[in-house]
């Protein structure tokens, strides 16, 4: 390419370079807007861990060719180029703008390599400098999608100067420039479509200049040989050849493109382009008249906006519209530059015939002749026809300023189109700041574009300022009524105001205005995909309410019904089944979605939930590391597994769960629940300074984090911390003064630790207003009377406590010892007293002991519940040193398994617990 460039001085280059960051400096400041959402912030394609085939299988957008809502747009070496953005710099908007910037000084540099084929060196500067400040250009080069233009020109350029090379001594054919020109042209497509026309005006350009014959000398050599008066130069044969091979090289390059696109046209919409759908003579009479209005943007380009669609260009309906005048008007002139610049020979003919052969094929792919095309005007599509007008208005200047007469007046003028332009773009690129600026600035221009409108809603959208959203989309829906999209925009924003019965009202009118199911036609040809949403944002509007879950479901089945590919209805609609408690049926729907796509590592995920609730942990934890594996920061999967992991109680999977749990407060570090449940990880493997740490951390993001302050109490309790546990337990029962378990353990650590008996009984009171059948609060509560030694009401206690739990023996053990202290005291007192007092003394102080002892063994009573079962087992812990006398002693070993079990139960309970309560 630099050797191409050779012709081009370095002053000349600089010129350029100076020129066009005078344009565009401040096109790096600019963010990622309109088209550019798609393409690059939700196109997985430039993602590292995206494998580099994709790019090969997928659209411009990332949406897989072979999916019927594909555009077709095949630019794989454009979303390349974008990868490496990524790659160094991953979404700064910068990086990508500056390199545009820099792709558009190689085409303003290679561009004048073209013109001095043609004009000469001054003119081809003034053409070069037009071409690099022309305003029509920022859509190009500050919409970072228009990257697409910029590649696909430099290699169309550098195909067509391959090609001027062709040609040897003595009219011979070099062949080595044209399999050059074969694979730029190749390269040039695989950045836009359009690349392939360069084929065209190699074909021209060897007819026409290399070879130098005119329309009439052709005509008239046709003419003799039909007539068998002569044959075929051996020149002509030559080009012929030449021609031959280049026609079909690029016929090639067309079979191997409509097989990518899988031999199907885009879907388009009546929205994208109203006239492809209109009746004629309307679709002729306004697709001809779009030529003057693309013609008109080159020539003044005051008027810029960044979508053409809708109603922005009305319908041309009728032979009596004044608007036809305009398009009568472009033809002949037109025509006039066709007829002089193929009838009569010359360098002036040459140059108009080349330049008229830049703006006319370049656009043809985008000038609905062949097939419709998913806009009515788009500014970036003629990059590259702007180079052919351009050269018109160099070799127009030229012919001007060689004029003595004209001279001064040619030099002002160029001066001043240059200079206005030139302000022209660098205030345009400020409109490209944002999308509510780009989109307001669009407004200011066409005030009948419904998706305008629409756009500037997007944007305060995304702002959360709802309330002016609203009125944009409302503004939508007024000037085109039968807009789907904007009513269902209405719709959501309505929604996201809470205003439910609104939000409602406009999804069924967007639904009202859906085509209706013909038997026999397809019915994704008639409806943009994404208007199908109006079913899902419906259904899960009302499956809000639980009485309409099957009023749901059924627009969840019609949207499947309409487009039996539609995935987001698979996925949705299983996530309504398991509301539904339909687990079967939604594992159903999963693997249908499943199978329309199998890359989803949400999907796999969902799949996994439903294993879950199935109760088949071991398929769940499966497709929790499927999605794992597509995704592996899905923080979701890694959170649920690891949660997965550790319910299990299998100690080998502990390590792994620890490292997904790692990884997750990673990804989430300001989640508490991820700092809480490594610390349940470390209590199970006994590290207890470990656990603490976590715990802490929970509570340090989450004050108010029920099972961490419980657990970090629980931790203290067992771990001889007891007076460390009871600030923690302040805080937990000030959040949660219903808490039963912790005023448990708060009752249990102030009558054995301080010795608190009030404040224990306080407690044990508190848990029996809560819940009176509580066996476990009453038990201790009845502990307390012995404290008080007010063994009448410790009976009392015990009676009803043994009512409320008959089966528990330890009770009618405890009762049948207390009945033993009350009827030993009350022999007692009937017999005379001692003369020291010694004998009633000693009979008092062994009373005592054995009350405490009992209190003791039943101070800790647990009720627990078992995970899978889902029923209550109470488990009883019994301390070493405060056996009952008539009780069998246990061994340390057997104290200590019980000990386990209570702790495990307890700290089971409260992960439970938290679970169901979404904490």
């Amino acid at each position: 390419l630099l050797k191409k460039m050779a012709d081009v001085s370095l002053k000349e280059a600089a010129l350029i370079v100076g020129v066009v960051a005078a344009c565009y400096w401040n096109s790096l400041f600019c963010g990622f807007v309109f088209d550019d959402v798609s393409a690059i912030l939700d196109n997985k394609d430039l993602h590292p861990s995206t494998p580099l085939k994709n790019l090969f299988q997928n659209d411009f957008w990332g949406t897989p060719m072979s999916e019927e809502r594909s555009h077709k747009s095949y630019r794989p070496l454009t979303v390349l180029t974008f990868r490496l953005n990524y790659l160094f710099s991953e979404l700064n908007a910068v990086s990508y703008h500056f390199l545009n910037l820099v792709f558009h000084v190689v085409v303003c540099v290679v561009f004048l390599k073209v013109c001095k084929l043609f004009l000469d060196n001054r003119s081809s500067i003034v053409a070069s400098l037009l071409f690099a400040v022309h305003p029509i250009h920022t859509e190009a080069v500050t919409g970072v999608v228009g990257r697409a233009e910029l590649l696909s020109s430099i290699f169309f350029l550098a195909a067509f100067l391959s090609y001027t090379k062709s040609k040897g001594p003595d009219n011979t054919i070099v062949w080595t420039p044209i399999a050059v020109t074969v694979f730029l042209v190749a390269v040039a497509t695989l950045c836009k479509e359009q690349g392939i026309t360069v084929v065209g005006i190699c074909c021209v350009y060897e007819v026409f200049i290399a070879q130098g014959y005119t329309l009439p000398v052709l005509l008239d050599t046709a003419v003799q040989i039909l007539r068998g008066k002569g044959s075929i130069p051996f020149s002509m044969l030559q080009t012929l050849l030449k021609l031959i091979v280049l026609m079909f090289s690029t016929l090639l390059l067309v079979v191997v493109r409509v097989q990518v696109i899988q031999s199907q046209l885009p879907v388009f919409t009546r929205f994208d382009n109203p006239a492809a759908v209109s009746p004629s003579p309307a679709r002729q009479l306004t697709f001809n008249y779009l030529l003057p209005v693309n013609a008109w943007l080159l020539l003044n380009p005051s008027e810029l906006c960044c979508d053409w669609t809708m109603g922005t260009i009305p319908l041309v309906e009728s032979l009596l519209d004044v608007r036809n005048v305009a398009t009568l008007t472009f033809f002949c002139f037109l025509g006039s530059l066709i007829v002089f610049s193929l009838r009569y020979p010359g360098d002036s003919s040459k140059t108009v015939l080349m330049a008229l052969c830049l703006i006319v094929l370049p656009f043809i792919p985008a000038s609905n002749l062949f097939f419709p095309v998913g806009f009515v005007v788009a500014e970036r599509v003629l990059y590259v026809p702007s180079m052919g007008f351009c050269i018109l208005v160099a070799h127009g200047w030229k012919k001007l300023s060689n004029k003595s007469v004209l001279r001064k007046i040619s030099w002002v003028c160029l001066a001043a189109v240059l200079f206005t332009h030139a302000l022209k773009t660098l205030h345009r690129n400020w409109d490209w700041e944002s999308e509510y600026t780009l989109f307001m600035s669009a407004l200011k221009v066409n005030k009948n574009n419904a998706k305008l409108w629409n756009n500037v809603g997007h944007a305060l959208e995304n702002e959360k300022n709802f309330e002016r959203a609203l009125q944009f989309f409302i503004q939508a829906t007024q000037v085109q009524p039968d807009d789907i999209g904007a009513h269902m925009n209405v719709g959501r924003t309505y929604k996201n105001l809470n205003k439910t019965k609104e939000a409602e009202e406009s999804y069924m009118i967007a639904k009202s205005l859906m085509p209706q199911i013909i038997p026999g036609k397809k019915y994704a040809a008639r409806v943009a995909p994404n208007h199908l949403n109006v079913y899902i944002n419906l259904a899960n509007l009302i499956r809000a309410n639980e009485s309409r879950l099957e009023e749901a479901d059924q627009l969840y089945r019609q949207a499947i019904s309409m487009r039996p590919d539609f995935k987001q209805a698979y996925i949705s609609r299983g996530e309504l089944l398991l509301k539904m408690n339909k687990p079967l049926k939604a594992k159903e729907a999963y693997l249908k979605a499943l199978e329309l796509d199998r890359t989803n590592a949400d999907l796999w995920y969902n799949l996994a939930i439903v294993y879950i609730e199935l109760k088949d942990p071991t398929e769940a934890l499966k497709n929790f590391n499927r999605a794992l594996e597509l995704n592996p920061t899905h923080k979701l999967a890694l959170f649920n597994s690891a949660l997965l992991m550790q319910e299990s109680g299998d100690v080998r999977l502990r390590p792994e769960a620890k490292q997904r749990l790692l990884h997750y407060v990673k990804e989430e570090p300001q989640d508490a629940n991820g700092y809480f449940n490594l610390g349940m990880l470390a209590m199970d493997d006994k590290k207890d300074m470990e656990a603490e740490a976590w715990m802490k951390k929970a509570i340090r993001l989450q004050p108010n984090f029920r099972s961490a302050l419980f657990n970090l109490a629980l931790l203290y309790s067992q771990t001889a911390k007891e007076l460390m546990a009871l600030p923690v337990l302040e805080d937990l029962l000030r959040y949660y003064p219903d808490h039963t378990k912790g005023l448990i353990l708060k009752g249990d650590i102030l009558m054995n630790q301080k010795k608190d008996i009030v404040g224990a009984k306080m407690c044990f009171e508190k848990i029996l207003e809560l819940d009176p059948n509580n066996v476990q609060g009453k038990h201790n509560l009845c502990v307390v009377y012995f404290e008080e030694r007010d063994l009448i009401k410790a009976e009392k206690c015990l009676v009803e406590t043994l009512a409320l739990a008959p089966h528990e023996e330890y009770i009618q053990r405890h009762l049948n010892i207390v009945r033993s202290k009350i009827a030993s005291l009350s022999a007692a007192e009937q017999s005379s007293l001692p003369a020291d007092g010694t004998a009633a003394a000693e009979e008092k102080k062994n009373s005592f002991q054995n009350l405490k002892e009992v209190k003791n063994e039943q101070k800790t009573t647990q009720t627990t519940v078992d995970n899978n079962k889902g029923h209550s087992k109470n488990k009883k812990r019994t301390e070493k040193n405060n056996m009952d006398k008539e009780t069998p002693k246990k061994s340390t070993k057997e104290i200590k398994d019980i000990e386990k079990k209570r702790v495990a139960a307890l700290k089971r309970l409260e992960e439970i617990e938290r679970i169901l309560n979404g904490e």
